[in-house]
């Protein structure tokens, strides 16, 4: 099977279709000229960030590919996370094809055509998901949002002349505006049903054995079939490499590689916002099957072990002018780099994505495993705060905050913001809808009031209790400094403010902050409506997934914890921390006549729909659940037998 896999990464098979074959007649030719492509399918992303993979056989598509494009695939309320929306009385929804990204065929190198010799395919197509005339999907979102920045910022230009002489461009000069993104998937792999202890992942990882090591065997290959595959999808990998997470694996005896457990990165070029997100969709895709053809599985969790490492994907924001002269500008990058950190427009941008991160995080952290990874001590961000570096000629170096400026100042193409609270299943899509409409309010107020840079450095540089015309006046926004060190719990939260810590409180702040909200949807793109659809279907999800998985899971490691002492051969230590262990066993778990257990007492608030007492009562969970681990722990290390 690797074999046949390696033999394919040459140029026999097509990867790609090429842009000006994306209509019914290139198709057609594709198709018959390619018959190892057996299945076509019609590729929307719902607000729950998961993918359709409708196969339609080539035949029956090679019938109606013009229906087939423009609508003729349907599914219903059901089959797509879009609740309020598709319901079961108006549920039908349309697939439409989208022109503007690349087509890439998906190959199957476990299922090989016995006629051609060559793997069966699918020919994904990209696709909006319409719902009675109107888009109602993640990649509709992120599309009409790029749609909607690039007819604003020219509109800035028309209106404000004084940009002409920061930028030296007028808005006639210019040919179109891009958003520009990047993302960079961390993960974990392992050899599957390996189990190795915490303490020794906790350790490897704070005396840092495996960042950035060399790669060895399975891993290696790996690793190295998938930039080769990754390359030829166009996605152009820039490097892979083992992270901090893992531990030394075994050698068997026939010098294979056994016990198997490394957290690993991939990262691939930049592109429009809209390819960025079907790229990273692409990757995890070709990660997990590639690692699992070579016996290896993967996981994007966000926090798959406790006190260990999770994993990120940071993400990567900047905002390019193209202009009809063929040059490129980057709007975030100052005159001078060399006395200035950004233009007034990257300063608004960097303003306003933090101004408004209570409103916009909501589509960023919106699942129980990625509140398991935002917590202090992990390089995991909790604090809405940003560093630029300490002064112009040091760029900044943070890896605490939430967003931090990356620049290089001999390339200003390279000026961008990386924001740090992403995880590999964030719905890239919309958060980059999310954080660039954050990123436009605040350009609107450095524009229209017409700040200098030096005036905005100055309102993002200063200390809560100083007043600001756009920023919050109590709040501080700039930290060079490690958060987690330099500032206490209660000085984190009196700074920056107090971040969530569930899924519920995170969506609460949608309704608590009211005016960072309609930032959001004031364009049009993310109505009302599409909103309220996305927040009940995060706590629906949050609700099932604790009620059906995380409490039965919890159930079994509190009933796992068995007393192991002998009472003929153990101290009065043995016998009082099996006690503390015992008291916490039936806290959680069992019902005594005049005090539920928590587990109880949250199914209970789940039936009542009493998602605030759920929200506490599950934060209670947690710290209990982590305890009764410390408890055990401790008590089986003194045990002489």
């Amino acid at each position: 099977m690797l074999s046949q896999f390696k033999s394919f990464l040459d140029d026999s098979l097509l990867f790609l279709v090429p842009p000006e074959l994306r209509d019914a007649k290139g198709l057609e030719k594709i198709l018959i000229e390619n018959p190892q492509i057996k299945f076509v399918s019609m590729v929307g992303v719902d607000l729950g960030g998961n993918d359709t993979d409708e196969k339609i056989p080539v035949t029956s598509f090679l019938a109606n590919v013009e229906e087939f494009l423009c609508g003729g695939i349907q599914t219903d309320g059901s089959s797509v996370v879009l609740p309020g929306i598709a319901t079961l009385n108006d549920g039908k929804v349309d697939f439409r094809a989208d022109y503007s990204v690349n087509w890439f065929v998906d190959y199957n190198f476990e299922h090989i055509d016995h006629k051609t010799g060559l793997p069966v395919g699918t020919l994904r197509i990209p696709s909006f998901l319409y719902h009675n005339g109107a888009r109602v999907d993640s990649r509709s979102m992120l599309a009409q949002t790029a749609s909607k920045i690039e007819a604003e910022i020219i509109s800035l230009l028309k209106e404000h002349p004084h940009l002409r002489e920061e930028l030296g461009f007028d808005a006639e000069d210019v040919d179109k505006v891009i958003l520009t993104s990047a993302t960079e998937l961390e993960f974990w792999v392992r050899t599957p049903g390996i189990h190795i202890e915490t303490e020794k992942l906790a350790t490897s990882q704070i005396l840092q054995e495996q960042y950035w090591k060399r790669t060895k065997g399975s891993v290696r290959t790996a690793l190295e079939n998938t930039l080769m595959l990754l390359e030829k999808y166009g996605l152009h990998p820039e490097m892979g490499h083992k992270e901090i997470g893992g531990v030394k694996a075994t050698i068997s005896g026939e010098g294979r590689l056994d016990d198997v457990m490394e957290q690993l990165e991939i990262d691939w070029k930049y592109s429009h916002a809209l390819q960025t997100a079907d790229n990273e969709l692409l990757a995890r895709i070709i990660i997990k099957e590639v690692f699992r053809l070579h016996g290896l599985e993967v996981t994007f969790m966000a926090k798959p072990i406790e006190d260990v490492a999770g994993s990120g994907e940071h993400t990567h924001l900047s905002l390019i002018v193209k202009l009809k002269d063929g040059s490129v500008r980057n709007l975030f990058a100052p005159s001078n780099p060399k006395t200035e950190f950004l233009s007034p427009i990257g300063w608004g941008a960097l303003m306003g994505v933090l101004k408004n991160y209570e409103a916009a995080g909501a589509f960023i952290t919106a699942s129980n495993d990625a509140f398991n990874r935002l917590k202090p001590g992990f390089e995991a961000p909790v604090c809405i705060v940003g560093s630029i570096g300490h002064n112009v000629e040091t760029p900044s170096r943070n890896r605490t905050v939430l967003l931090g400026l990356i620049r290089d100042m001999d390339n200003p193409l390279a000026t961008r913001f990386e924001v740090r609270s992403p995880n590999p299943h964030t719905n890239t899509y919309l958060a980059l809808t999310a954080l660039y409409h954050s990123a436009m309010d605040g350009i609107r107020y450095a524009v229209v009031n017409r700040k200098t840079s030096a005036q905005l450095e100055a309102e993002f540089s200063k200390q809560p209790g100083e007043p600001a015309d756009y920023l919050e006046k109590d709040r501080c926004y700039r930290s060079e400094e490690n958060v987690f060190e330099a500032f206490t719990d209660e000085e984190r939260n009196r700074l920056f403010g107090t971040p969530p810590a569930t899924v519920w409180e995170a969506m609460q702040n949608l309704a608590l902050y009211p005016e960072k909200t309609a930032v959001l949807t004031r364009s049009g793109v993310l109505t009302p409506k599409i909103v309220e659809s996305y927040r009940q279907a995060m706590l629906l999800m949050w609700i099932t997934e604790l009620k059906d998985r995380i409490i039965p899971d919890n159930m079994e490691i509190v009933r796992s914890c068995r007393p192991k002492h002998d009472p003929s051969d153990c101290s009065e230590v043995d016998i009082i921390a099996w006690k503390q262990v015992q008291d916490l066993r039936v806290r959680l778990l069992q019902d005594q006549p005049d005090q539920p257990s928590l587990f109880s007492r949250i199914r209970k608030a789940i039936e009542a729909k009493d998602y605030e007492t759920v929200s506490n009562l599950q934060l209670e969970m947690n710290r209990l659940m982590k305890e009764l681990h410390h408890l055990y722990h401790d008590y089986l290390r003194n045990l002489l037998v």
